[in-house]
């Protein structure tokens, strides 16, 4: 019997360099997607099924968690608050983009999705350089959530999260996906733009950032 993975993948590049890795490690992937109704959710969908079949993902889920929008208070969820443009955050506190205790439910969620599935490991693409101010980002953060799970699932199944890009900037996160192969113009990473992407919110800057510090060229539409 093959090793089971469950991937968490929002379409961004992040999550589908974390997917690649699991596969190079020999996992069979569940690859799962959370729809919380997030200003770029369509795009992330279509991202997340073409990813999934660039994989030969067999097994797939797509989860609606729309109850995240109703609990609001981010410029992710809530259209009458304005995507912050051209700044990026470096702060200890979360910017308007951090949505309260992501993470903590998406893991929840896989924790429960894993051990259905009988998956040994959770891949997850937090990276410390972009949750700057997300304390939800953080490996200390993972590492409780793994004991969470692994304290409120059954006495026989036991789960790793892993994640592998946590203490990398976007220039080395661009490197290894292009080293590895990732076709990272089937990812999304704006917050704000469906069809082109905006270059300005400070997903679109840091991924910029990060192919510019690596000296490659994103391929995906900006606006121009």
């Amino acid at each position: 019997m093959s090793k089971k993975a469950l991937c968490i993948i929002s379409g961004g590049m992040d999550s589908t360099l974390c997917a690649y890795l699991a596969k190079k490690e020999g996992y069979e992937i569940i690859a799962l997607h959370f729809d919380y109704e997030q200003r770029t959710q369509e795009k992330e969908k279509e991202c997340f099924k073409q990813i999934c079949k660039a994989l030969k993902v067999e097994k797939s889920y797509i989860l609606d968690v729309s109850f995240i929008k109703d609990i609001g208070g981010n410029a992710l969820t809530d259209k009458s608050i304005d995507i912050p443009k051209n700044e990026l955050c470096i702060s200890d506190v979360p910017p308007i983009t951090y949505v309260p205790f992501r993470n903590g439910i998406f893991l929840s969620i896989a924790g429960s999705l894993a051990e259905k599935e009988n998956c040994e490991s959770i891949f997850i693409g937090v990276v410390e350089e972009d949750g700057s101010g997300y304390p939800d980002c953080t490996d200390e953060f993972i590492q409780k959530a793994q004991e969470f799970i692994n304290e409120g699932t059954s006495k026989n199944f036991k789960v790793c999260i892993k994640t592998p890009l946590v203490r990398l900037n976007k220039a080395k996160i661009v490197e290894l996906a292009l080293k590895e192969n990732v076709p990272l113009e089937l990812t999304w990473s704006c917050y704000e733009s469906e069809d082109e992407a905006c270059w300005e919110c400070d997903s679109c800057l840091l991924r910029l950032r990060g192919f510019e510090k690596a000296g490659f060229k994103d391929k995906i539409k900006y606006k121009s």
